[in-house]
């Protein structure tokens, strides 16, 4: 909770002047009951209008100025909990913008999607309502029995009794509450996480006619945070009537003994009206203690969830050794005895691989399914770092390089592509900042797409719906190519992008490429496009079994020509 509520010290001031109105609030309540005895003792006994008219006159004026002062406090009470809100949701993004994929495979989407929603509104409510009522109602407590002793001394001993008892009760709710509210927020998770799998897979779910699976799927998730917040919320306002059992048991003692007392002529009524008032404030702070133990209880959990991203360590860093004057200029890539595992993992990924590709090159990468080529893909980034071994670009080792030098020199497409909301122009131009319009044709029509852009009815200004869920396969792919192409890369590399293409469009978006003088990598399955690599790296679980020309691996690897076979057929020449 530390870690969060630090982000508070800019506001000192706001937060000082809402205490400093809400001390003006408490004082003027506490005079209240006070004055309004003298006016009964010295006025309405007396039937003394003077005196009724003096008193009654600065209630009137210490009332309006709590309302002033009350208003205020609102006004800066939204204003520092708006403005800390908003600063966690940021650290939050930027420390997410920080994670390694190792980093974010700790936390499914749906909960820190949670942490940016939920939980930053349950500090931003409590934060408001720090500055409004959480500190005014114990200090009401406290003042409202200091005030009572100084009215009566007898009659205020039941509250030395009552108000220990009673705070000892709430730190026992608060504190089991606490640990209640984050497996509530744990359930809000999970609800999230199946609404959107939903969403993102809805198509799926209606062309395999799932809908009744899904829905129960939902159902069961629903319920269960329904019930785990019904325990939850039950448990801490049952609290509430225990509390104002006991505090309508102090009451009924002050009227019986204060009855006692004026009839004995040993107080006056305006003392017992006053003490009476007293007991009330106390006992309406007391019992909104229930909903500051709520909001705490809640703040509390959200804020450990918030503090637990905030405290992640992120794996991957600039090496103390990085040189931040160098940059990838030529695109030679070299792997050394490279091994890597997954920090999920104990099996090695990849072991022993050694290769190298020369500026320029084109390589390409076949192996089955789980093999290792995807996972050796996102070493040379840095999205991983590799196990044992080396890997060096232009003769540097890639730790030598800033993260944002190394991914700079390079063009990354994804298996799967991936568009954001927006224009298709939006699109390929967010691989480049301050992209011009001409760049963004360019690289739409070295990627094979720009005559298909120009059939669209808005064209470039087309609209591309979520994850470019009205476009096709092939299309998405190519506006990701062209979105790697307009960084104009030293190194380009292509994991299975080109799938959904077909061969005469691959084809002229290969050649589109070489015309770049680019280092290309690209993983693949269909072998026609393979043999237009300059070089072809064969990998099985996880190892490098050869590397060479498409002949030369037809000689030299079994495994290759049983995959020319399942492609091409037994007549394929040298394919036997």
């Amino acid at each position: 909770m530390k870690t969060v509520f630090s982000n508070l010290k800019p506001y000192k001031l706001p937060i000082g002047i809402a205490y400093s109105l809400t001390m003006i609030e408490l004082a003027t309540e506490l005079l209240l009951p006070f004055f309004l005895g003298k006016m009964i003792n010295q006025g309405v006994v007396h039937k003394d209008i003077d005196s009724i008219i003096m008193w009654g006159s600065i209630m009137i004026g210490l009332a309006f100025l709590a309302f002033v002062a009350g208003l205020t406090n609102s006004f800066f009470a939204s204003h520092t909990s708006l403005r800390f809100s908003y600063d966690i949701r940021k650290k939050l993004f930027d420390k997410i913008q920080s994670f390694s994929f190792a980093n974010l495979n700790q936390y499914p989407t749906s909960a820190l999607v949670t942490r940016f929603t939920n939980d930053v509104r349950q500090l931003q409510n409590t934060i408001f309502m720090g500055l409004r009522i959480m500190v005014k109602a114990p200090l009401i407590v406290l003042g409202g029995v200091i005030m009572a002793f100084v009215v009566n001394a007898k009659l205020a001993v039941i509250f030395l009794i009552t108000v220990p008892l009673l705070i000892t009760f709430l730190l026992w709710v608060l504190k089991k509450a606490s640990r209640m509210f984050k497996r509530v927020q744990k359930r809000v998770d999970s609800v999230n996480r199946v609404m959107q799998e939903n969403l993102a897979g809805m198509r799926l779910i209606k062309a395999f006619l799932r809908r009744n699976y899904e829905e129960n799927r939902f159902t069961k998730e629903n319920k269960d945070l329904a019930n785990q917040t019904r325990t939850t919320f039950r448990f801490v306002e049952a609290s509430m009537p225990i509390l104002l059992f006991v505090m309508n048991l102090s009451l009924i003692f002050i009227l019986w003994f204060g009855n006692s007392q004026v009839l004995a002529g040993k107080t006056s009524v305006g003392d017992i009206v006053a003490i009476v008032n007293y007991a009330l404030r106390v006992s309406m702070s007391i019992s909104m203690f229930t909903f500051i133990t709520l909001a705490f209880s809640r703040a509390k959990a959200s804020a450990s969830r918030i503090g637990d991203v905030l405290a992640v360590d992120v794996d991957l860093v600039n090496h103390t050794d990085a040189d931040r004057q160098t940059t990838v200029t030529n695109g030679k890539i070299e792997f050394d005895h490279v091994d890597f595992t997954y920090p999920s993992l104990k099996e090695r990924v990849l072991q022993n691989i050694s290769f190298t590709v020369n500026s320029g090159e084109t390589l390409a990468i076949i192996g089955a399914t789980g093999s290792g080529k995807t996972s050796l893909f996102q070493l040379i980034p840095r999205l991983y770092d590799v196990t044992e071994g080396k890997i060096s670009i232009d003769e540097n080792p890639i730790t030598s390089y800033t993260l944002e030098h190394l991914r700079r020199g390079i063009g990354y497409v994804p298996q799967n592509p991936l568009l954001f909301s927006g224009t298709i122009y939006d699109n390929i131009a967010w691989g480049k900042e301050n992209a011009t319009y001409s760049e963004v044709q360019q690289a739409a029509k070295d990627a094979q797409i720009h005559e298909t852009i120009m059939e669209l009815h808005g064209q470039y200004e087309t609209r591309v719906g979520q994850k470019g869920v009205n476009l096709s396969g092939g299309q998405k792919q190519r506006i990701s190519i062209a979105r790697a192409l307009i960084r104009r890369p030293k190194i380009l590399m292509l994991d299975d992008s080109t799938s959904a293409l077909d061969l005469a469009t691959e084809s002229r978006l290969l050649e589109a490429i070489k015309l770049d003088h680019c280092t290309t990598l690209m993983i693949t399955q269909k072998i026609s496009t393979a043999m237009d690599a300059d070089r072809i790296l064969l990998i099985d679980e996880g190892k490098v079994l050869a590397i060479g020309t498409h002949d030369e691996l037809l000689k030299q690897a079994k495994v290759y020509r049983d995959i020319v076979e399942s492609q091409f057929g037994k007549e394929y020449p040298h394919a036997n």
